[in-house]
């Protein structure tokens, strides 16, 4: 059974991650798990998320205005210390960080971060690509 869409094509916080995510060189969008996905061709990006579980009673927190990145690990520590950001389900333990985007969003953090993700995934003639624009 598919998964259910989870987003709205016309949320304009979706518009400008796509304009940011999209504007990578070779980067697609996929539907994936109900949510917008980023790929150069591996996922480097994911709109919307849910927080990883600390404990049984504990739910996590379900974001739908959010992105989740590969983290630099040299600075994965440092994000997570910082209550904007949230360890997401599943993919939290593989390298993996999710931002909550809100009206206070600082849009050249976010294309930083998505910049710092397509370099963690990309193929080394892809990145070679994006460095010689």
């Amino acid at each position: 059974m598919p998964h259910p869409i989870m987003f709205s094509d016309d949320d304009p916080v979706l518009a400008r991650v796509r304009e940011i995510a999209l504007a990578f060189p070779t980067v697609t969008e996929k539907v994936a798990h109900g949510r917008p996905t980023f790929r150069c061709p591996k996922m480097f990006g994911m709109y919307g998320g849910h927080e990883k579980r600390i404990d049984k009673a504990t739910p996590g927190r379900s974001f739908d205005q959010a992105l989740l990145v590969v983290a630099d690990p040299s600075e994965r520590e440092a994000l997570l210390s910082d209550e904007r950001f949230f360890l997401p389900a599943y993919m939290g333990a593989y390298g993996w960080v999710g931002l909550i985007l809100d009206d206070d969003t600082d849009w050249a953090e976010v294309g930083e971060l998505l910049d710092a993700s397509f370099r963690e995934v990309a193929p080394k003639r892809t990145i070679a690509e994006l460095d010689a624009r």
